[in-house]
């Protein structure tokens, strides 16, 4: 099993040069992947508007992550595909991928809140019409990345056939991770075409009974015989890594490929309505430092 953290670059974490510092320590820590949040803004779930966190680029803090470290993986986790135009990304990730020496791994999902994240901005909110908008876009991402003439017309998007060059460093593609709800069919199955699956059970451990079925979907959905990725996110206890060890073995048992730790303000205390304080940006920087749960397995 591989061990990854997530993390929203707010507050302290919203100068790239604090997150990649970070992104640093937990390369050291012996942690597998650095993924980030990608959010126009920021506000509290439960308060809207209040507050609006401070908030990074996901790409410009990537790229101050890929050039301070050498071997963790990184990447967005998820970006919002819908509300960001498929060329552009594909140009952006492609020299992202380039700049790691291969390390991208592409977290995509419908994004939320949609009427905050989107519709601030007068973007589409209804998730059908963004859902066809994201599967689009994932098309023309793999199309433009391959370095081959690609052409595309579709209900949202037109392309003209076009050539991007340099390719990413990874082949066939750079990995696309799909996220979505736990039990959410059209997650699954859009997730069955690509590379892999996060699935996500609001503030909730997956449990081991709930993924058998969540890989029966995903699987009967599958038309590829390349292995798709399966992976877990949860808490544990940076300073108790036998408790640790515990809550993450049934997963690593069952053969999941990676456990994402969730690095939030809120696991250490702060109130929803409040600012990331120096406090909590410490709890956070001090669980990286902890390094991931080890679980030693054969599966």
């Amino acid at each position: 099993m591989n061990y990854g953290l997530t993390m929203p670059p707010i507050g302290p974490f919203s100068d790239p040069k604090v997150l990649s510092d970070l992104a640093v320590d937990a390369e050291n820590a012996g942690w597998d992947g650095f993924f980030i949040w990608d959010h126009n803004i920021y506000f509290s779930p439960h308060e809207p508007r209040v507050p609006m966190h401070p908030l990074v680029d996901p790409w410009i803090g990537l790229a101050a992550v890929a050039v301070k470290t050498s071997r963790i993986k990184l990447g967005p986790m998820v970006t919002s595909l819908a509300r960001r135009r498929p060329w552009k990304v594909a140009r952006e990730t492609a020299s992202l991928d380039l700049l790691s020496g291969g390390r991208l791994i592409m977290g995509i999902g419908l994004g939320s809140p949609a009427d905050l994240d989107f519709g601030t901005f007068g973007e589409e909110t209804d998730d059908k019409a963004r859902a066809r908008k994201m599967d689009e876009g994932l098309a023309i991402l793999d199309g433009l990345w391959t370095g081959e003439p690609f052409s595309f017309n579709g209900e949202f998007y037109n392309v003209a056939e076009v050539t991007f060059l340099p390719r990413p460093v990874q082949s066939p593609r750079i990995p696309i991770w799909i996220g979505g709800g736990w039990n959410t069919a059209p997650a699954a199955r859009r997730a069955a075409r690509w590379d892999g699956f996060f699935p996500l059970k609001w503030l909730q451990l997956i449990s081991v009974d709930e993924w058998h079925g969540i890989i029966d979907h995903v699987n009967a959905s599958r038309s590829s015989d390349v292995p798709i990725t399966f992976i877990q996110n949860g808490y544990t206890p940076g300073d108790d890594p036998a408790r640790a060890a515990e809550i993450v073995a049934p997963f690593a048992e069952m053969g999941l490929h990676w456990w994402i730790e969730n690095i939030d303000p809120w696991r250490f205390g702060l109130s929803w309505s409040e600012l990331v304080s120096p406090e909590a940006a410490a709890r956070m920087t001090e669980r990286v430092r902890q390094g991931p749960p080890r679980v030693h397995t054969t599966a």
